[in-house]
């Protein structure tokens, strides 16, 4: 009974520390791209000379932890927001869209943004358990002469 308070312990101090840096990092390199416009919805500017446009992408699967899928089958028995999974779609949702970014180079607007996510692993399709998700992110890359 001890082992199994100790491991909810170790994976709640783990999962918790691993969180927060993946949110910092995702912080700081989201400053990078303050000044390149991604858009979900317009169209190439046609009174610019267009240099290039290509599709680019950015993808990621994010795993949870057995702490946060504790927590969430409680929620699930109990009922109410799973926010413990809210954290995980916002975190690949946000690093699929820093991919799509780095992917994108030295261009000057991402058109069309459009993200898909869906859910992996052997659990996913049980009651209250979501091994991972993962977050496509994709656009176009436009850059003007």
């Amino acid at each position: 009974m001890y082992e199994i308070l100790i491991f909810m312990i170790i994976g709640y101090g783990f999962g918790t520390y691993r969180e927060k840096r993946h949110y910092k990092s995702i912080k700081k390199r989201e400053k990078r791209f303050l000044k390149k416009p991604v858009v979900t919805f317009d169209k190439i500017d046609n009174s610019k000379n267009i240099t290039w446009a290509k599709l680019v992408t950015g993808n990621v699967v994010v795993s949870t932890d057995y702490f946060k899928r504790f927590i969430a089958g409680l929620k699930l028995f109990f009922g109410g927001s799973i926010s413990s999974y809210e954290s995980l779609v916002d975190r690949a949702r946000r690093e699929a869209i820093l991919r799509l970014l780095e992917e994108s180079g030295d261009a000057d607007k991402i058109l069309n943004l459009r993200i898909e996510t869906s859910t992996i692993g052997n659990s996913a399709n049980k009651k209250g358990g979501v091994a991972s998700i993962e977050a496509l992110a994709y656009g176009t890359a436009v850059k003007y002469a």
